[in-house]
C-alpha cells in the first residue's frame, strides 16, 4: 500500500462517486449531498483527474458510465462500509462476539474465582473464546507487552510483595477482587493438635515443625517468610511443591503443616482428611486483584469482561457473607 499517494487522495470525493454511480443525474446528486451543481461539477472534474478516467459520459438518459466506473461501483459500496465502521465508536455485542481473550491466574484462583465468573461470562457470550494461563513470574511483562489481556494474582499486602498496588509497574491498571488471610492445615490425628486443644499453639511450636511450600512465580519463600526474617525467625521448608493440590496431598500423607489461604483450604479440605489451624502469629491480609493494561480502560470487549468478573465475584460473596450471618 502506497500511504503517500493515498494521502493526497480526498476520500470524500469517493463518497461523491458512489452517489453519481446510484443516481446517474449531476441534479439529483447535488441534490441527496446538498451542494450546489456547480460545486458538485468540480468534484467530479477532480474525480476524473485523480483517478485517470471520464467516468461518465452524458446522454439524454442522463450520466452513463465507464467500463472503470462500472468495476469501481462493484467495489466501493463494501469499502465504504468498511470506512463507515471505521469512524463509528468501538461496540462490543456479548450474545453474537467471537472474540478471543487470554487470562493469567494463580493457581488458586481456579478454584477461589473462576467458579464465580466462568458461567456469567459464558452464558451471556456464549462464542467467547477464553484462553487461560498459569500465572508466573512473567505474567506481568505479558499484560504490559499486550501478550495477555487479564491477570489475577493473589499478593500478600506487604512492602516485600512484587505486586503492591499503589506502585504496580508502569500502565496497569487494577481492581481488587477480594481479601483473605492465612490458615494452617495439618492431617488429621497430627500430633501438634493435642497442643492447640491446651492452648500450646504458637509461633514458636510453629516454627518447630516442618512445612510443605508452594512455589510461586519460581520463588520458595513467600511474603510470610520475608516478615519472619524481619523478625528474625525462619520456616523449615522440608518439601516444596508446584501447587497448591500437590501441597494439600502431601500435607494430609504426612506430619508437615501447610500454610495457604483460608479460601483454598476449605477446598482441600473436601479432598482430604485435613485440619484447619490459625495462623499463630499477626500478619497482613492477602488480596486478590484483578488486573490490565490502561491501554484497555475503555475497549468495550475488555472492559465488559472486567466488570462481570467484578460483580460475579462480589455478588458471589456477598451472597456467602449473608449465608455466614443467618
Amino acid at each position: 500500500m502506497n500511504l503517500d499517494n493515498l494521502a493526497r487522495i480526498d476520500l470524500n470525493l469517493l463518497v461523491i462517486l458512489q452517489v453519481l454511480l446510484e443516481e446517474r443525474s449531476v441534479t439529483r446528486a447535488a441534490n441527496r449531498l446538498h451542494l450546489s451543481q456547480s460545486a458538485l461539477s468540480k468534484s467530479l472534474n477532480r474525480l476524473r483527474d485523480t483517478l485517470g478516467d471520464p467516468l461518465f459520459i452524458r446522454t439524454a438518459h442522463g450520466l452513463k458510465p465507464t467500463a472503470h466506473a462500472v468495476i469501481l461501483g462493484q467495489q466501493l459500496p463494501n469499502m465504504l462500509q468498511g470506512l463507515y465502521q471505521l469512524t463509528q465508536p468501538p461496540r462490543f455485542v456479548p450474545a453474537s462476539s467471537t472474540r478471543q481473550f487470554s487470562i493469567s491466574m494463580v493457581e488458586s484462583a481456579y478454584e477461589t474465582l473462576i467458579p464465580y465468573f466462568i458461567g456469567p461470562l459464558l452464558n451471556n457470550a456464549p462464542n467467547l473464546r477464553l484462553d487461560s494461563y498459569l500465572w508466573t513470574e512473567e505474567s506481568l511483562a505479558g499484560l504490559q507487552k499486550g501478550q495477555i489481556d487479564f491477570g489475577i494474582a493473589g499478593r500478600d499486602m506487604t512492602p516485600q510483595s512484587d505486586i503492591v498496588t499503589d506502585r504496580l509497574p508502569e500502565g496497569i491498571a487494577h481492581q481488587t477482587l477480594f481479601t483473605d488471610h492465612q490458615v494452617c492445615l495439618v492431617r488429621r490425628n497430627h500430633p501438634i493438635l493435642t497442643a492447640l486443644k491446651t492452648g500450646n499453639w504458637n509461633l514458636n511450636i510453629y516454627l518447630e515443625m516442618s512445612h510443605v511450600q508452594v512455589r510461586c512465580e519460581g520463588n520458595e519463600w513467600w511474603a510470610l517468610d520475608y516478615h519472619l526474617a524481619d523478625l528474625g525467625h525462619r520456616r523449615h521448608l522440608s518439601t516444596t511443591v508446584p501447587d497448591f493440590y500437590g501441597a494439600a496431598s502431601i500435607c494430609a500423607h504426612s506430619n508437615l503443616i501447610f500454610t495457604l489461604p483460608s479460601s483454598f483450604a476449605s477446598h482441600a479440605q473436601k479432598l482430604y482428611p485435613l485440619v484447619e489451624l490459625p495462623l499463630p502469629l499477626a500478619f497482613s491480609p492477602l488480596a486478590y486483584v484483578l488486573l490490565w493494561h490502561e491501554r484497555n480502560n475503555d475497549e468495550p470487549g475488555h472492559k465488559w469482561i472486567r466488570e462481570t468478573i467484578c460483580k460475579s465475584v462480589a455478588d458471589a460473596f456477598n451472597q456467602q457473607d449473608k449465608l455466614d450471618s443467618a
